[in-house]
């Protein structure tokens, strides 16, 4: 069986990528197609795959400029060839990779992290961050949103990373999915250290992410909250907040390890599709304060690994921070929650599916499950 995997970009490390490491994890040696693919960014588990990335590569410093160049993504991923004989294609996609082509013979299972957010529903927040994503935004959104269409219609099976997407792409695709939900490295935390009297954000600083409510939040309540992570909303956040909230920026893996295995609380206020940061905080005993919407209503139990509040403001958010101050939640419980989204689970799910879809799964794979 020829298999051959996709991913819409290779420019950092992050959740996305580590799906892509896992199912390579199924399927090593499997050519990978990407738009862009940085250099700099080491994902260990592809190290015995071949990356083929779009003519998008030719653009100067397009490593740092791809999201810039969303009016072309459609002309780069035609170019791109995957070979006739390609009896599978794994498509891992949060943007338009999904619209690959392929023979009519090969099986294409899209995994989809999300339908597009700025094309279908949060165009409006990417256009604040930056005057090239309002200008691509604003003049060609509906060819864009045409062609990832089409390119849906396409897909022979679609997995989705959580109920929530499941309906986002019945929604807008008109298609069925099934769920299943993303692996994270739940092995790499530890749930059983002291407690620390700090709270957490762990993020990237761009406006949907809406971490001017933990600012606000803290601010009134005067309590020591740490921000990791960079964007275009930094500056804004740090002017509005207070002494007693920290911004230490970007930082490595071993810092962000320490504070998740130490914080009293972890805050997620906006809506993720699906939200791996209160899984690794869970993972690290840490429970959880969210929005009560998206991927968090799957992944954080009520009352028992976390609390949620109802709106979208301070007060709302204060309240919670309140309320788990009152509530008896485990770290036990916590890391216990967690390991339902281990590596080793996310696989053999995967593998199960892809046997339900037809696929012919080879005998060595059980190995690697």
């Amino acid at each position: 069986m020829k298999v051959a995997l996709a991913h819409h970009w290779l420019a950092s490390y992050r959740g996305g990528e580590r799906v892509l490491e896992q199912i390579a994890a199924l399927f090593p040696e499997s050519d990978i197609y990407t738009l862009i693919q940085n250099p700099k960014i080491e994902i260990p588990g592809l190290s015995g795959c071949r990356v083929i990335s779009s003519p998008l590569r030719r653009f100067p410093a397009a490593t740092k400029l791809y999201r810039h160049l969303i009016p072309v993504h459609p002309f780069a991923i035609k170019r791109l060839v995957v070979p006739d004989d390609t009896d599978l294609l794994i498509s891992s996609d949060a943007s338009l990779m999904k619209g690959l082509t392929v023979s009519p013979q090969t099986k294409h299972v899209c995994y989809c992290h999300s339908p597009p957010r700025y094309l279908w529903e949060l165009g409006d927040e990417y256009k604040k961050d930056s005057l090239a994503a309002r200008m691509a935004l604003d003049r060609f959104a509906p060819r864009l949103r045409r062609f990832d269409y089409e390119a849906a219609q396409r897909v022979t099976h679609f997995i989705a990373n959580s109920s929530f997407v499941a309906d986002r792409i019945d929604q807008y695709y008109k298609r069925e999915s099934e769920v299943i939900y993303p692996p994270v490295a739940v092995n790499d935390f530890q749930s059983d250290l002291g407690r620390e009297r700090f709270s957490l954000v762990i993020s990237e600083l761009v406006s949907y992410k809406r971490i001017d409510l933990a600012v606000k939040a803290f601010n009134q309540l005067g309590e020591r909250l740490v921000v990791i992570g960079d964007g275009p909303e930094r500056k804004k956040l740090e002017q509005i907040a207070k002494q007693n909230i920290e911004f230490l920026g970007r930082q490595p893996f071993s810092v962000l390890k320490r504070h998740y295995e130490t914080a009293s609380a972890f805050i997620f206020p906006g809506i993720e599709d699906f939200g791996i940061t209160p899984v690794e905080a869970q993972a690290s005993g840490c429970p959880v304060i969210a929005f009560r919407a998206g991927g968090a209503l799957e992944t954080v139990v009520e009352g028992k690994t976390g609390i949620f509040f109802d709106v979208q403001n301070a007060e709302s958010m204060i309240a919670a921070v309140k309320e788990l101050r009152r509530a008896a939640i485990s770290p036990l419980d916590c890391r216990a929650n967690a390991e339902r989204f281990s590596a080793s689970i996310f696989r053999r799910n995967l593998s199960n599916a892809l046997k339900r879809y037809g696929v012919s799964m080879p005998d060595s794979l059980e190995s690697r499950l």
